[in-house]
């Protein structure tokens, strides 16, 4: 069929300028779409709210605005929205079916946003996974442990789970074992534990430090040392401290002595 000067007035040059309107507005109004997104972001981090509520919303108005404007383009191309609607909405229903553990992971981040058992930055255990969190998505939270590698949780899985989050109080308490001879002097070795964390800085007051005989095990006596620390120096401190009380028990002769088992020979006529 040859394509008269006709037809391109009246069939073909309006279709073009309402496929270059439609286009036009859907990169025109995505643009805008990021821009309110990433201004709507700002306005919260200025309010000082917290950066897993501010990124989580501006995701939301992201993806209510960026619907919007595919809706506005379809509309330029004559299609008639409401029946559409209509039609999304049907074919939504099913779809809601089929995804609905996506559906559960968008409303467990939402009870995550709003019960707070964490925020961005904490260490984290959750669901058998440890790592500290980046983001809290629409479906799902990122971490990373302390390797550097990236987990991806489902928030369903992270919010129907234990969720034990270290960094959540302002102070911890350092549980450490230490082992002495029986052949030992506990008073000396207590004196010694306590000198070693009344040096260490890092070792709060207030709660006092406690060394104490747990046990009697088998191949020693057990002593429980609990320092208390603020968070941010846990893991330095716990290493730092472990070190100290070997070498201060070396130096004063405390043996920290390793399981052992006395064997007796008996000849048999």
């Amino acid at each position: 069929m040859e394509i008269n000067e006709d037809m391109m007035i009246t069939l073909i040059i309006p279709w073009a300028i309402k496929i270059i309107i439609a286009l036009a507005i859907f990169v025109i109004g995505k643009w805008i779409a990021k821009a309110i997104a990433n201004f709507a972001k700002k306005l919260l981090r200025k309010a000082n709210q917290d950066e897993m509520l501010v990124k989580f919303l501006g995701g939301m108005l992201y993806a209510v605005l960026f619907i919007a404007v595919v809706l506005a383009a379809i509309d330029q191309l004559g299609v008639n929205v409401t029946s559409l609607m209509v039609i999304i909405s049907a074919a939504g229903l099913a779809i809601g079916l089929a995804l609905k553990d996506s559906l559960s992971n968008f409303a467990s981040g939402v009870m995550i946003i709003v019960f707070r058992p964490f925020k961005i930055g904490d260490f984290i255990s959750a669901s058998g996974v440890s790592g500290v969190v980046d983001e809290i998505g629409m479906f799902c939270t990122l971490m990373h442990t302390g390797d550097n590698q990236r987990i991806i949780v489902p928030n369903s899985v992270v919010f129907g789970s234990t969720i034990v989050n270290a960094s959540a109080l302002a102070t911890r308490r350092i549980d450490l074992t230490i082992g002495i001879s029986y052949d030992d002097n506990m008073g000396k070795a207590k004196d010694i534990i306590l000198d070693v964390l009344s040096k260490d800085a890092r070792v709060l007051t207030d709660p006092a430090p406690v060394v104490a005989v747990a046990e009697l095990a088998d191949s020693s006596v057990n002593l429980v040392v609990r320092p208390w620390v603020n968070t941010a120096d846990y893991w330095v401190a716990r290493w730092d401290i472990i070190e100290a009380i070997k070498n201060n028990l070396d130096d004063a002769g405390i043996s920290i002595p390793y399981p052992q088992q006395d064997v007796h020979m008996h000849n048999v006529a």
